[in-house]
């Protein structure tokens, strides 16, 4: 399992990522489902020199990129369902864009989701709905894409928003709301103050970047987190506490008690935004590229 995975252990920071979240491959994909796999290959070969257009994940990972060094390795891997052949068009574009991406895996139509452990992926960003859940039943950080690709982010610094429940934490006090109403969601967040919450699957991607992010000085650092959530006081102080348990600063925490996030993560800027629960999704990825966690009771 990913868990037991020490990211204090681990040299680099790794992002798995397939080429439908790196680029925007829709037109390809329409001829793919509506002509088959023959029309599609053809169609690839065809315009194997027109570069593909950016992707929903492609402001994440060219800020990234632009983050590796010696002091903090940062790699890319793109994990692919077309083969090799059809798959040149990728690659023509990665290094249009100048990405310094050298690791590749082309299936051929076959899931990817059993390689994100092969690479030792810290997170894993694709279209395929199926292959997100797998890699998160084996204890990966993965999101499905949803919206389109960033248009208002930051011009150099990188920023990434997380929903809290179900994504860095567990879903346990996400099920006490959700079985029991608000009213015990609230008495058993004020009892459990100073309880610390346990890990949802993004806690050791988020460990991971903080320890980037820790390199560089605080003022003018090149990342900048956010914890965008619909609790509340007083549940907030709960997650205050976990998070100084866990040694990570987050820079901003918006605690909006049900109001719409997606108007605050376009103020926030966001390179993506992660969250698992459809209708945030949806609000969310109107303003900036979003992530569906598809994990716990929201996703039963």
């Amino acid at each position: 399992m990913a868990d037991a995975v020490d990211p204090k252990a681990k040299r680099k920071l790794v992002v798995a990522i397939s080429s439908r979240a790196l680029f925007d491959l829709d037109e390809s994909h329409q001829i793919f489902k509506h002509q088959g796999v023959e029309a599609y290959a053809k169609h690839q070969e065809e315009n194997e020199e027109v570069v593909l257009p950016r992707g929903v994940g492609f402001s994440l990972v060219k800020k990234l990129l632009s983050l590796n060094t010696k002091k903090n390795p940062i790699d890319v891997i793109l994990l692919s369902r077309n083969s090799a052949d059809t798959g040149l068009r990728i690659f023509n574009s990665i290094e249009h864009y100048g990405l310094n991406i050298s690791r590749a895996a082309f299936t051929r139509g076959e899931s990817t989701h059993n390689l994100v452990g092969a690479f030792e992926a810290d997170l894993f960003l694709s279209s395929n709905y199926q292959d997100v859940q797998k890699a998160l039943e084996s204890g990966f950080a993965a999101a499905s894409i949803v919206g389109s690709s960033s248009k208002d982010s930051h011009e150099t610094q990188l920023r990434i928003a997380f929903d809290g429940d179900a994504v860095i934490f567990s879903d346990e006090s996400e099920k006490i709301f959700r079985e029991k109403g608000i009213d015990a969601f609230e008495e058993n967040e004020r009892k459990s103050a100073n309880v610390e919450l346990k890990a949802g699957p993004f806690k050791c991607f988020l460990k991971s970047l903080h320890k980037i992010q820790s390199s560089f000085p605080v003022e003018n650092n090149p990342i900048r987190t956010a914890l965008v959530t619909a609790r509340s006081a007083p549940s907030h102080k709960r997650v205050i506490h976990t998070m100084r348990e866990w040694g990570i600063r987050i820079d901003e925490s918006f605690f909006l008690g049900g109001l719409d996030k997606g108007v605050f993560l376009k103020e926030f800027s966001a390179d993506i935004f992660f969250d698992d629960q459809h209708s945030h999704c949806k609000s969310a990825s109107q303003y900036v590229p979003t992530g569906h966690v598809p994990n716990g009771i929201s996703n039963s």
